[in-house]
């Protein structure tokens, strides 16, 4: 009967530190860094086709430390289950110019509204932005792409 109790209190005591490591590694995965696979073409040259690992953190845009320039990982409006990676072109109060595509391709120039950014990928002819559906609201950023991990022969800061 003793060695029944034993092996429960070991098997608890391991399933406690199994719980624990889980925990740790929900928070950081969602709350301090976590690698992405993001491919496609809307951001070439700078991301591959194929798919690049990238590592993105989560913790700059909350204290409002993304700036133009910046890789970020966002959730679309237009599909919010989808998320991408676009380059941030403006911030709220800025003063952005872009041909509108669905008006036949005629310049167009809007201030970016207060708790917006403007995003565009790099590859403008296959790139699904604000220039399609407008201004993003900044609490559909997840995070800031910060450094290529894969493929190794690319592996480097994506920070302008």
């Amino acid at each position: 009967m003793g060695g029944w109790r034993v092996k429960a209190k070991e098997a608890l005591a391991q399933m406690s530190i199994a719980a624990r490591f889980l925990c740790l590694l929900h928070v950081a995965n969602n709350y301090l860094v976590s690698p992405t696979l993001v491919y496609g073409p809307s951001m070439l040259p700078t991301l591959n086709l194929t798919g690049d690992v990238v590592l993105s953190e989560h913790f700059s845009h909350r204290f409002g430390r993304v700036r133009p320039g910046d890789l970020v990982l966002l959730r679309l409006p237009v599909d919010p289950a989808k998320i991408a990676i676009k380059r941030i072109v403006g911030m709220e109060g800025d003063r952005v110019t872009f041909f509108d595509s669905n008006a036949t391709d005629l310049l167009q120039t809007l201030v970016v509204p207060k708790g917006h950014v403007w995003i565009q990928g790099d590859n403008p002819y296959a790139s699904r932005d604000s220039r399609h559906f407008g201004p993003v609201p900044y609490g559909l950023i997840q995070g800031r792409a910060f450094l290529r991990v894969w493929p190794l022969s690319s592996f480097g800061s994506l920070e302008q």
